[in-house]
C-alpha cells in the first residue's frame, strides 16, 4: 500500500508539519473558483524548495514559495525573465559593491499564519540551512557560497554582504534556492536534516501529498499579491504521454505537461484545447564519469561527443523546434556570450580517429536514462546508440528508475538537464558543473583548473575580465569533455482554452493571479 500524507486534523502534526488544519485546507462548497488539474510525468519526493531544484520540483514549489525579488517573465524582452521586480522585498538598494540592503513587505503571512520578518529571511540563507559546510541542502553553496553574512537590521530590513564584489547578487536573490521559508516551522520539523514539507508564503499551500501519485494544493487567500484565482491545484502523476493527452481531451485534466512536438497538431485539432510551447532556458545533457576506466581517456569522451548528430536529433524528435546552443553558453549571458564560438560539432570521422589514438578496443560504454523523466530521453538515447555504433563505440543502453546513486563501477553515462538559473555563467556552467553541483559531488569530474577559474569568476566584477574567465572555463569543459549538451528542448503544454495561463522558458508553473485566470462559462 502506498503511504499517503493527508492534511487533516488527525494527522497533520505528525505527517505534514507546517500545513494548516483540514478546516482551512478543505475547499468550501461555496467557493466557486475552478479546481485546476494538471497531469505531470512525476512529482518530487519532497517539497523543500532548495532541495528540489529539478524540473518536477520547481513546477510545484514555485507557487508555494516566494523570493525576495521576482523575475518578471511576462514583460521581459523575449520572455527571458531578465527584468526584476519586487516580490517579498518592497525595495532594495546597493550600499556598496559588496552590500545590498533589502526592505521587506510588511504583514506578509506564511501558510501557518506566522508573519514574515527579517529573521525568516536571515534563516533561509543561513549556514545552518543553506551555506554552511554541514548544511543539509548541499547545493545551497553553489548559489549562495558568495555570502559573507546576512543580517537583520530591523524586523523589515535585511542586509546581504558578499565576500567579494558580486554583480549578480540581485539575480541570485530572484532565482533558484532563494525561496523564503518560515524559520519556526523549518527548525521544528527538520529532524536533524530538513523538513519534507516546509512552509512558504505563496498563493497555494499544501493540502495532500501522495508519493508517486499526486500533490494537491489549495488557495492561500491571505496571499500578499492577491487572492488566488483557483480554489485548488492538483498535480497528478501520469507517466505516459498518451494518457496525459487522453485525459486532457476528455476534460479530466486542464493542463498536460511534457507534450512531444509531433502531438501539437493533434491537440490543436480539438475545439476546446490547444498546445502552448516555449523553448526552455534549459539543456538536455549527458554526464560522463571521467574516473571510469572505460572512458577515462578524454579522447574517448571527445569522440563520444563528436559522434552525436544533434541536428538530426532535433529534426527527428523535436520537428526542428529545439535549439542547439553554442557550447554551454546562452544569449541571456549578454556581454559574456560569444556568438562566434563553434561549440558542439558533429564529426564522426574525427571521432573514429580519436578512438584509434586512445587505443579504444570496443570496451562497453553504458548509457543510463529514465524512460519518462525527460521528454524524448529514451528515443534520443536509442538514436545516440546508433550514432556511437557508427563511429565504433560499443554503447549499451540501461533504462533505470533513477539515475541517482548508480554504483561508480557501472556509472559511465547518464542523462541530466541544466536549467540556466540566472542569466550569467555563474548560474549555468559554474553553478551546475562546479564543486557543489551534482557532477563533482558524485566525483564524476574533479577539475582543478576549472574550479580555480570559477572561484575567480565569483570574485570578479569587471565584465570584460569575467568574459575572459568564462570563455577559458568553456575551453576546459569542452576539452576535458565531462559530458555534453544535446539541445535546448521545446516545452509544450496541452491546455484547455478556458485556462488563461502563459508558460515561461523555465519549468516554473506560475499560478499567481497575474498569470492565471479563467474564461467565464457561457450560459
Amino acid at each position: 500500500m502506498k503511504k499517503i500524507f493527508i492534511a487533516s486534523a488527525l494527522v497533520v502534526a505528525s505527517l505534514l508539519p507546517g500545513v494548516a488544519s483540514a478546516q482551512t485546507d478543505n475547499v468550501s462548497s461555496a467557493d466557486k473558483r475552478p479546481q485546476l488539474s494538471v497531469a505531470v510525468a512525476d512529482v518530487p519526493p519532497t517539497l523543500e524548495p532548495a532541495q528540489e531544484l529539478s524540473n518536477q520540483g520547481v513546477r510545484i514549489t514555485y507557487s508555494m514559495f516566494d523570493t525576495l525579488i521576482r523575475r518578471d517573465f511576462l514583460s521581459s524582452p523575449n520572455g527571458d525573465g531578465s527584468k526584476l521586480v519586487p516580490s517579498l522585498a518592497e525595495s532594495w538598494k546597493r550600499i556598496d559593491d559588496r552590500t545590498l540592503e533589502v526592505k521587506l513587505r510588511p504583514n506578509v503571512k506564511f501558510h501557518n499564519g506566522e508573519t514574515m520578518t527579517a529573521d525568516d529571511v536571515v534563516f533561509t540563507f543561513s549556514p545552518e540551512r543553506l551555506t554552511g559546510r554541514d548544511a543539509p541542502l548541499k547545493q545551497g553553496r553553489a548559489y549562495f557560497g558568495v555570502l559573507e553574512k546576512v543580517e537583520a537590521i530591523d524586523p523589515l530590513t535585511v542586509r546581504f554582504t558578499t565576500k567579494t564584489a558580486d554583480p549578480i547578487l540581485e539575480q541570485r536573490l530572484a532565482s533558484w534556492a532563494a525561496w523564503i521559508v518560515n524559520k519556526k516551522d523549518w527548525t521544528e520539523h527538520a529532524n536533524g536534516k530538513f523538513p519534507k514539507f516546509p512552509v512558504g508564503t505563496g498563493p497555494f499551500k499544501l493540502a495532500e501529498y501522495k508519493p508517486d501519485e499526486s500533490v494537491r494544493l489549495v488557495a492561500f487567500d491571505d496571499y500578499f499579491d492577491g487572492r488566488p484565482t483557483a480554489a485548488s491545484v492538483t498535480f497528478r502523476v501520469v507517466p505516459e504521454q498518451a494518457t496525459r493527452i487522453a485525459g486532457l481531451v476528455s476534460g479530466e485534466f486542464d493542463i498536460a505537461t511534457n507534450i512531444a512536438p509531433d502531438q501539437i497538431q493533434q491537440i490543436d485539432s480539438y475545439p476546446d484545447i490547444e498546445a502552448r510551447s516555449v523553448v526552455l532556458a534549459n539543456a538536455h545533457v549527458l554526464v560522463y564519469n571521467t574516473e571510469n576506466p572505460a572512458i577515462k581517456d578524454k579522447r574517448i569522451r571527445q569522440a563520444m561527443n563528436l559522434a552525436i548528430d544533434r541536428k538530426l536529433l532535433v529534426e527527428a524528435l523535436w520537428n526542428g523546434q529545439a535549439v542547439i546552443p553554442k557550447s554551454h553558453q546562452f544569449p541571456e549571458f549578454g556581454a559574456l556570450y560569444d556568438e562566434k564560438r563553434t561549440g558542439l560539432v558533429y564529426d564522426p570521422e574525427k571521432a573514429r580517429q580519436l578512438l584509434k589514438e586512445a587505443g579504444y578496443k570496443g570496451e562497453e560504454v553504458r548509457y543510463s536514462t529514465r524512460a519518462n523523466y525527460y521528454l524524448n530521453a529514451l528515443p534520443a538515447a536509442q538514436a545516440i546508440m546508433e550514432m556511437w555504433k557508427a563511429a565504433g563505440i560499443n554503447g549499451k543502453l540501461d533504462i533505470v528508475e533513477s539515475t541517482d546513486n548508480i554504483p561508480s563501477d557501472v556509472r559511465m553515462v547518464r542523462t541530466w538537464s541544466n536549467s540556466i538559473r540566472y542569466p550569467d555563467p555563474a548560474g549555468g556552467l559554474w553553478n551546475l558543473w562546479g564543486p557543489f553541483g551534482g557532477v563533482q559531488q558524485n566525483k564524476d569530474w574533479l577539475p582543478v583548473a576549472f574550479n580555480k577559474l570559477g572561484e575567480e569568476l565569483d570574485r570578479t566584477a569587471d565584465t570584460a575580465k569575467r568574459r575572459e574567465i568564462f570563455q577559458k572555463m568553456l575551453d576546459i569543459w569542452e576539452d576535458e569533455a565531462p559530458g555534453t549538451i544535446l539541445y535546448q528542448p521545446l516545452e509544450t503544454y496541452g491546455v484547455r482554452k478556458s485556462v488563461k495561463w502563459q508558460p515561461y522558458n523555465f519549468y516554473y508553473m506560475d499560478l499567481r493571479p497575474y498569470n492565471l485566470t479563467f474564461e467565464a462559462k457561457r450560459s
